[in-house]
């Protein structure tokens, strides 16, 4: 006997997999969702669950919408900031420049 396994042959999920076994499919409806490059996506939903009003699409990733004339608008993508960036957010050049000649001061003793 060569190797031993006992599941040999078989794969994650093989086997009877049909309603006998996991009991009947609940009633459900598909809804059109449309992302701002127009792709079109069909998620499946239950009769009684609730409908979202965004659904990402699968195939870009933006938020998609119901209306195809008005899909949702892309999020904002904020470019990157440097502890620099925020620090002069936070501070006048006339605030830094006093700054640095404190510390200058502070590292030559006076």
């Amino acid at each position: 006997m060569a190797g031993g396994s006992a599941i040999r042959g078989s794969r994650v999920g093989a086997g009877p997999m049909g309603e006998a076994e996991r009991g009947e499919a609940a009633p459900r409806f598909f809804v059109s969702f449309w992302c701002s490059r127009s792709h079109e996506s069909k998620p499946s939903f239950a009769i009684e669950a609730e409908v979202p009003e965004e659904w990402d699409c699968p195939r870009c990733g933006l938020p998609a919408g119901t209306d195809k004339d008005n899909p949702p608008m892309p999020p904002k993508i904020e470019p990157y900031k440097t502890h620099l960036a925020y620090v002069k957010e936070r501070r006048s050049d006339k605030d830094g420049a006093a700054i640095l000649q404190e510390a200058i001061d502070k590292l030559h003793g006076n």
